[in-house]
């Protein structure tokens, strides 16, 4: 392919540089696009991945049909089959008529599955029956139904890690990966990234009627030097930032280093969990039930701390007596066992007093109609500790010894905002 056709494919969608990697990559897209053979482009996040499904179905023989482009990591986990698939009216709660899915609409064209890596396991063996037979079957449906439609898939995910650890299908990646285009990421691009800036430069001077700016070749050298983690995407941010808010058309190294992001991240593919970590938050059901289980732990930390209140604050002769349910104070100063939950260093308050804890034996032999006293107690406690701190809830709940977010919904729950 010569490099008049590879320059022609860049002036019509957009595309800015001429590094041997992004050439290759359209090479790929220009000769596999006449045949019909699924498509898996790769890339980091920000390389522009979105332009080859569109220069693929363009130059195929379904260019005069529909293209679709579906974000696989947009749309909920109860719903992606629907989207996908249909379903028929009544199939579900909400169903109340019957709706064709993308399948069904694009058959004939071309559909691009943005982020394919997110899709649930369940969507994945549809997906897989999809690409072998061209069958599938609408939710609440029992008639197979037949589609036409070419498959480009893209994504930031590792999926052969994935793979491993069994959260994508081995026999789909086969699938899709008839033929696989990889889109460089922007730091391996080496002067295109000069290029790009500039190009945006212009459509943003354009834009915002704005004289252009220029980089110093100290500028050019920082920029060529760093590492772009978001990638295209993140340099036109840049380039627009500085267009709008520099006082100065000629950018310094010193006035790049202001727009430049401080420290590194990670640009490899997204992995499906993290190195450091056991647990995968792969879905929002996930971070839901971690959340609740803290919750639930800042509970029973401040209940440890009231049952155990007579083992931490043992009364002394020069402590007001505990009547009648009435908290009293003392000052930490007068007080040499004040426990390690509610200590506060004096250089930081010199007058600090702690809420006096109940005693112990208070809580002996508690009936089950008894249990609302402990409410009672707990309440008064935050209550009084509120009053102390002048409603300041940081120090409140150092002093108290749980986290913020339990005292907030203590406070919520008792009626004491």
């Amino acid at each position: 392919m010569n490099n008049t056709q590879i320059q022609t494919i860049k002036q019509r969608y957009g595309i800015a540089g001429n590094c041997d990697a992004l050439n290759r990559a359209l090479e790929v897209a220009l000769k596999i696009a006449p045949v019909d053979l699924s498509v898996l482009v790769t890339g980091e996040n920000g390389v522009g991945k979105e332009n080859f499904p569109r220069i693929i179905h363009d130059h195929s023989q379904r260019k005069n049909k529909k293209f679709f482009a579906v974000n696989c990591g947009a749309i909920p986990e109860g719903t992606i089959d629907s989207e996908l698939f249909g379903h028929e009216k009544g199939a579900f709660t909400g169903a109340i008529e019957r709706r064709e899915g993308y399948f069904s609409v694009a058959s004939g064209g071309t559909l691009f599955l943005d982020e394919v890596g997110e899709l649930p396991l369940s969507t994945q063996a549809r997906l897989l029956r999809v690409l072998e037979t061209g069958e599938y079957i609408p939710v609440g449906a029992s008639e197979v139904k037949r589609t036409d439609v070419r498959i480009v898939a893209a994504t930031n995910v590792n999926i052969e890690q994935a793979i491993k650890e069994g959260k994508f299908r081995e026999d789909l990646y086969y699938r899709l990966n008839s033929v696989n285009i990889a889109i460089p990421a922007l730091r391996e691009r080496g002067h295109d990234i000069i290029l790009l800036f500039k190009k945006f430069v212009l459509e943003l001077s354009e834009k915002y009627k704005m004289p252009p700016i220029r980089l110093t070749q100290e500028a050019q050298d920082i920029i060529l030097s760093y590492s772009w983690p978001g990638n295209v995407r993140q340099l036109k941010n840049l380039a627009e930032n500085m267009m709008v808010t520099s006082e100065e058309r000629e950018i310094s190294d010193e006035t790049l280093r202001m727009y430049l992001p401080i420290g590194e991240r990670s640009n490899q593919l997204i992995p499906i969990t993290a190195e450091n970590s056991n647990k995968s938050f792969e879905n929002e059901r996930e971070i839901l039930y971690q959340i609740l289980f803290d919750l639930r732990r800042d509970v029973n930390e401040l209940k440890s701390i009231i049952n155990a209140s007579g083992s931490i604050n043992k009364p002394t002769a020069d402590m007001h007596e505990h009547r009648g349910g009435e908290l009293t104070f003392i000052k930490s100063q007068e007080y040499p066992h004040t426990s390690a939950t509610t200590q506060v260093k004096e250089n930081e308050r010199q007058n600090f007093v702690t809420v006096e804890e109940v005693r112990e034996n208070d809580y002996v032999g508690l009936s089950e109609k008894q249990t609302e006293s402990l409410e009672s107690i707990e309440k008064e406690t935050i209550q009084k500790a509120l009053n102390f701190n002048r409603g300041k809830r940081k120090l409140t709940a150092e002093q108290l010894g749980i986290s913020e977010r339990t005292l907030y919904r203590k406070i919520k729950e008792y009626g004491l905002e």
